[in-house]
């Protein structure tokens, strides 16, 4: 049985029971995510990560860390909706698949974040990795948060 189509405020078609644009948006997130951890699996097996200092160490660590738990998260949603089908609560799911993937997204960014200062540490040294890493996170922000919360606001005007 087909859902209800949903409709905003405006009385403009919504997205609120459309499954299919979250898997799509997830199809665009887990390969980010699946090409980081798979880069920080193979770091630790490399001659010079023995040499690398203590700091950097826990720096991958969580980094790694991060890195699992957005992947975790980000298809948390595809796994669910196959064992939950059929639907029961679409509405229902879909809010709490979104809850999941903004934290799988917030994971992610973190894991970026981080990779940057690990990388750029390594490479150029400790305090070009800090700016690295202040400069990642402040594309991240305005291009993944700032930005679409920004057009949304304009919008309504």
């Amino acid at each position: 049985m087909p859902h209800a189509q949903h409709q905003d405020e405006d009385g403009q078609p919504g997205d609120e029971g459309d499954l299919s644009d979250l898997l799509s948006e997830l199809r665009i997130l887990l390969p980010g995510a699946q090409m980081l951890t798979a880069f920080l699996i193979i770091l630790p097996f490399n001659g010079g990560f023995a040499k690398i200092v203590q700091a950097e160490k826990i720096v991958f660590l969580l980094t790694f860390f991060l890195s699992m738990t957005s992947l975790v998260l980000l298809s948390a949603p595809a796994i669910q909706h196959r064992v939950m089908r059929p639907l029961q609560d679409r509405e229902r799911f879909k809010r709490v698949a979104d809850r999941i993937m903004m934290c799988g997204a917030f994971s992610l960014a973190l894991a970026f974040i981080l990779g940057t200062n690990l990388v750029m540490s390594e490479v150029f040294g400790h305090i070009a990795g800090i700016v690295a890493c202040v400069l990642m996170g402040t594309l991240i922000i305005c291009m993944w948060w700032w930005l679409p919360l920004h057009l949304k606001h304009a919008r309504k005007i």
